[in-house]
């Protein structure tokens, strides 16, 4: 297997290949680290990374799906990014902006995916399918946005099953809400400045625990997800927009083809 993928990429994709040894040598070295450490839960995401690392050799072999260079670059980086940069080096707690980028990039990424499986159909001879420009674009924005939703339930899911934090919590100083309402209406009633806020709560034991949280509220990740799904938002305007112009004038968007799948078939 390992040798197949090895003469795809040096007789297909020699540009990337450096970049694919490169980072699956340090996924290994990382899953080696988190071995000896005992961390059993940033192994299996190393395992997790290296079978994402097949995504490009699996959609052309399987699906022959042939994805431009650049694509699969970047792919790959996203990949490395979120899974070993983000959570097992803790990139998202270290810098702040670093889910944000990853999520408008994926944005971007997914609406280029979208945007080829209809564009392919409308260059097809086999189907009847020739859509407007303004209804491809259409269809790769909501594509994007439909894997942005899917990605936050799983999100979710995990946070409330798993016990997991995917859905990164915040401190908040001021929240409004009908909760609070002392006879029940529909009021928001609203705390500014919140200098602290006291959670109490009891083990198995009957054994007290109290947490204090300076300067603020405990937002349980509404804002995360909502910024999430605002910046899919942007990234899948870009590319709609851009894949609308492409669509309109190829020759003069050209450079877009760098993020565009193509079905490896002799009638598109």
């Amino acid at each position: 297997m390992l040798r197949r993928i090895k003469v795809f990429y040096k007789e297909n994709k020699k540009s990337t290949f450096v970049v694919y040894i490169t980072l699956r040598l340090l996924v290994i070295v990382c899953m080696i680290f988190q071995i000896f450490h005992g961390n059993w839960d940033n192994v299996f995401l190393c395992v997790l990374t290296l079978f994402l690392f097949l995504i490009p050799y699996w959609l052309d072999k399987t699906l022959k799906i042939a994805l431009p260079n650049a694509l699969e670059i970047i792919i790959l980086l996203f990949i490395f990014s979120a899974e070993i940069l983000g959570e097992i080096q803790n990139f998202y707690g270290i810098f702040h902006y670093w889910d944000t980028i990853l999520h408008t990039l994926n944005g971007f990424l997914c609406a280029a995916i979208g945007f080829s499986l209809i564009d392919i159909l409308n260059r097809s001879e086999k189907t009847h399918m020739h859509l407007s420009p303004i209804f491809v674009a259409l269809v790769a924005f909501c594509f994007s946005m439909t894997i942005g939703v899917l990605w936050e339930f799983f999100e979710f899911g995990a946070d409330s099953f798993v016990q997991t934090d995917m859905q990164k919590d915040r401190i908040i100083p001021s929240i409004s809400s009908v909760t609070l309402e002392p006879e029940g209406k529909n009021i928001p009633i609203v705390i500014e400045n919140i200098e602290k806020t006291v959670i109490y709560s009891k083990d198995d034991n009957k054994a007290e625990q109290i947490t204090t949280i300076e300067n603020g509220y405990l937002d349980i990740g509404i804002i995360d997800t909502m910024k999430d799904l605002i910046v899919n938002f942007i990234g899948a305007v870009t590319f709609s927009v851009i894949g609308f112009l492409y669509i309109k004038n190829r020759d003069g968007y050209k450079f877009i083809e760098l993020f565009i799948p193509k079905r490896k078939r002799s009638d598109i």
